[in-house]
């Protein structure tokens, strides 16, 4: 062939410096990390600092950034340690879907992260836990009506962040003040929700995997009843609450499939008319386009599962005054049983061998032994034979069973008759 297909770099597959650190929240995953050029197409950086906040940094001075890098950036007061998780043209993209306001300020990078800045930043988290506990124990106190759920310091130890919950507006003025003198540090307030609050301490959903919100989720849409409902959820708030209390995000993934698949069901209040009986909706199987029926409105009688397709058959058939002779195509069938491994496998079968054994065993012992009995004729007649206690209860035990035998054949009727 004059022509052959070769492969540029950019085509080999996924990129491994587009990966980043698989301990971060929010993980982006740079697929045009290995395009000639890409770092050189913008100069924004998209940094992350603790749990899932993130910011947008210029990097004026062209420093040669990869993903994982340890950045000090500027901040107000001072500045703050952060991990580079994306550059180049998708930092933009990011930007676009974080809703930043255009008039927003866009900070500096200052340098790479000394050892000298990573120390100041590790005391300063090491601080977070204890800071913490002791500002719950001060709002507690002063009788504010609101939790706060994480602190997070800045870098070089200026300044302190305090996410807090509260349901209405709380004046913390006064806990401001008693916060700066109790740490000697600036403080700022946030107000979070309780799903940006999950999404910050982490943790495992009921599926085993990381929580969404922790891991990608960054807009969080309001989740109502109505999501379960299409789903024939049960309303257990116990099962439909996460870990923040309220409904959890993941009703919403399959809503739209379940409303859509709704939409091709008859309607409930229809009736289908056969030749020997009226039939009411009782329940429907949405994803497997399926609906039973019942012959009683309110109890669950005679009950038939029919399709989609027959249902909307059937309610033409009404409409032009037809009654078929049967809600299934073919007429009443046996309903198939699903086949049941642990039926086939009973776990008491090797309970009835055991008890053929120990059966068994009880009436070998019963018998009489012969090698124990005196023979008519033999040496030994008139003399005692050698033998044990085991075969004086074995002899006497069968004699027993032999007059019990004698007992009922004469106590059966007609049995003197034939003796005579």
């Amino acid at each position: 062939m004059d022509k052959e297909f070769k492969t540029t770099p950019c085509l080999r597959g996924l990129c491994a410096r587009g990966c980043g650190r698989s301990n971060r929240p929010l993980n982006t995953y740079d697929y045009l990390a290995d395009m000639p050029g890409n770092d050189e197409w913008t100069d924004l950086v998209e940094v992350q600092f603790k749990n899932t906040r993130k910011g947008y940094f210029h990097n004026e001075n062209h420093l040669p950034l990869v993903i994982g890098d340890m950045v000090a950036v500027e901040a107000s007061p001072g500045h703050d340690i952060g991990v580079v998780t994306l550059t180049g043209q998708l930092v933009p993209l990011q930007m676009k879907k974080a809703n930043l306001k255009p008039g927003t300020e866009i900070r500096r990078i200052y340098r790479k992260a000394r050892p000298v800045d990573l120390e100041k930043y590790e005391e300063a988290k090491a601080r977070e836990q204890d800071t913490m506990i002791r500002s719950r124990q001060i709002a507690k106190d002063l009788e504010l009506n609101m939790k706060i759920g994480d602190v997070e310091y800045q870098g070089d130890g200026n300044k302190a962040i305090f996410y807090y919950i509260a349901d209405a507006r709380v004046d913390f003025r006064k806990l401001i003040k008693v916060l700066a003198e109790e740490f000697h540090v600036r403080i700022e307030m946030k107000q979070i929700g309780a799903r940006q609050e999950a999404g910050r301490i982490g943790g495992f959903g009921p599926c085993g995997r990381e929580l969404c919100c922790a891991t990608w989720m960054k807009n969080f849409n309001s989740v109502s009843t109505a999501a379960a409902r299409f789903q024939d959820i049960s309303p257990n708030p116990q099962k439909l609450a996460g870990q923040c209390a309220k409904l959890k995000c993941c009703l919403n993934y399959e809503a739209d499939a379940y409303v859509e698949a709704f939409r091709q069901l008859p309607p409930r209040d229809v009736q289908l008319e056969t030749a020997d009986a009226t039939y009411f909706y009782f329940k429907a199987d949405i994803l497997a386009q399926q609906v039973t029926y019942s012959t009683d409105k309110r109890l669950a009688a005679n009950l038939v599962t029919i399709s989609v397709q027959r249902a909307h058959q059937i309610i033409e058939l009404n409409k032009a005054g037809e009654r078929p002779l049967y809600l299934e195509e073919q007429g009443p069938q046996e309903p198939q049983r699903p086949i049941d491994l642990v039926e086939q496998e009973d776990l008491t079968r090797f309970d009835r061998n055991r008890k053929k054994k120990n059966r068994k065993q009880r009436d070998r012992n019963d018998r009489p032994s012969r090698g124990n009995q005196p023979i008519e004729g033999s040496a030994n007649d008139g003399q005692p034979t050698e033998h044990n206690d085991n075969n004086d209860r074995n002899n006497r035990r069968s004699n027993d069973r032999r007059g019990n035998n004698r007992t009922r054949y004469r106590n059966r009727p007609g049995a003197g008759d034939e003796a005579k």
